[in-house]
């Protein structure tokens, strides 16, 4: 059991809850045009849990799903699995630090549809586990119309990661995301389209994927790589390097221990002969 999941076992206390409260009741106090909204998604809630359902329920019902209906189900969720609620703190914290637009933390719970994606998929991994299938199917299938990612609930993600921006974003139903890792908008986790069974893109720790990179296959991003924006990635990446290109090729070792935490997407062009610019 990591840090986190421990302290929110056997405490009561949340610091993230008292920041985003005091940060709503500033921006209630600045904007009384958002007062009815900040009170009914953050100030009348005593805990994250609460405001978080209100939020993804008002964003994913239908008229099948009501939205009180989606509620009791998302709070269900994250009653019943404690590694849920560390893992939209964690979320929560990455996209505050890495995120230069981030004023506070509850900008980014209460607006990047990317957050909402990630923890609104949470809900139906958690439901596919429970082999509730169908409506872990249709829960997908709301996230994606009202953000634009597209998260298989089987695929598996880790804790502490940002999908910055979120649109068009795409993580099939045999990847595997861990721990630390950030994507940008219009990253593709996928498949060749030739394959069957265990047939998506695993990414390893503190990995840092650019805008509109897509890596196919069952195939591994290692721990600490970094992959260039736009980028067709289709054979293993060692560990602490960076690619890029189509087909993307090394190009570089990576400085940090984990790029995703400095979300720096540059790296050295090298013209052959010549000096990197």
């Amino acid at each position: 059991m990591d840090e986190l999941t421990e302290y929110l076992t056997v405490s009561d206390e949340d610091g993230f809850w008292d920041q985003i409260q005091s940060e709503a009741r500033h921006e209630a106090d600045r904007e009384p045009v958002l007062v009815s909204f900040l009170f009914a998604s953050v100030l009348w809630h005593k805990k994250l849990e609460d405001g978080l359902s209100v939020i993804l329920a008002k964003k994913l019902h239908t008229s099948e799903l009501p939205a009180i209906l989606l509620r009791d189900l998302i709070s269900d969720a994250l009653a019943d699995d404690v590694s849920i609620r560390a893992s939209i703190r964690a979320d929560l914290l990455a996209a505050r630090t890495r995120d230069p637009a981030a004023r506070g933390y509850a900008q980014p719970f209460l607006y990047y549809k990317g957050f909402h994606a990630l923890q609104a998929y949470r809900v139906a991994h958690w439901l596919w586990h429970k082999e509730r299938y169908g409506l872990a199917a249709h829960l997908q299938n709301r996230i994606s119309e009202a953000f634009g990612v597209d998260v298989h609930p089987a695929a598996r993600i880790g804790s502490g990661v940002l999908i910055d921006h979120g649109t068009s974003v795409v993580i099939g139903e045999t990847a595997v995301v861990e721990d630390n890792v950030s994507l940008l908008h219009e990253v593709t986790l996928g498949g060749t389209g030739k394959e069957s069974g265990d047939r998506h893109p695993k990414v390893r720790r503190g990995v840092l994927i650019g805008a509109g990179a897509k890596i196919l296959g069952n195939i591994e991003i290692g721990i600490g790589a970094k992959v260039a924006a736009c980028s067709v990635v289709l054979r293993d990446v060692p560990p602490h390097t960076t690619v890029a290109g189509i087909p993307a090729r090394v190009v570089g070792r990576c400085t940090v221990a984990e790029p995703a935490l400095e979300m720096d997407s540059t790296f050295p062009f090298v013209v052959e002969g010549g000096a990197g610019i």
